[in-house]
């Protein structure tokens, strides 16, 4: 059966408030047309999530209203700054055939590389910029079989690719 991962990193936020707590830091305007962007690119290519599973960091949660996207959600402190390992073990709890993921850097950028059995030929893939997008699909029975390397790219996207 084939699983479909949305795995998106939040948008860029800002550091305007010094003294804010990194957590509790909000989207920048760039940030909020980039969700909206995004959003509006999923709909347009018809994926949409059965479950999110994302940071519980302001930004990420601000990513996901941007994104207006169907679907449960849940914020866990789990994806706040997790690495790859971390994710992974996140994801094996999820429910539904498509999943959308919202997280941060470095973790996410890791996590997708070592999803994949080949990366996707896109020159930001590497570091992965805020709101960029990959959808990956699995052949598997559920979540917790999701084994490394075995991803297969449908597409990656970053903002400045979709915004009007």
């Amino acid at each position: 059966m084939t699983y479909t991962l949305i795995l998106t990193r939040h948008a860029k936020s800002s550091w305007n408030t010094p003294g804010l707590a990194d957590h509790d830091r909000p989207l920048n305007q760039r940030g909020v047309k980039s969700a909206q962007a995004i959003g509006e690119w999923l709909h347009r290519g018809g994926w949409a999530p059965d479950q999110t599973l994302s940071s519980s960091s302001r930004r990420t949660r601000e990513t996901f209203k941007g994104l207006k996207l169907p679907g449960r959600v849940a914020f866990t402190d789990a994806l706040y700054h997790a690495n790859a390992d971390q994710m992974r073990q996140v994801l094996a709890s999820g429910h539904g055939r498509t999943i959308l993921m919202l997280g941060h850097n470095p973790g996410i950028g890791e996590f997708a590389g070592r999803l994949l059995s080949t990366p996707p030929d896109h020159l930001r893939f590497d570091d992965y910029p805020t709101c960029a997008t990959l959808i990956v699909t699995f052949d598997i029975g559920d979540w917790s079989r999701v084994e490394w390397g075995t991803g297969r790219v449908i597409d990656f996207v970053i903002p400045r690719e979709v915004l009007i």
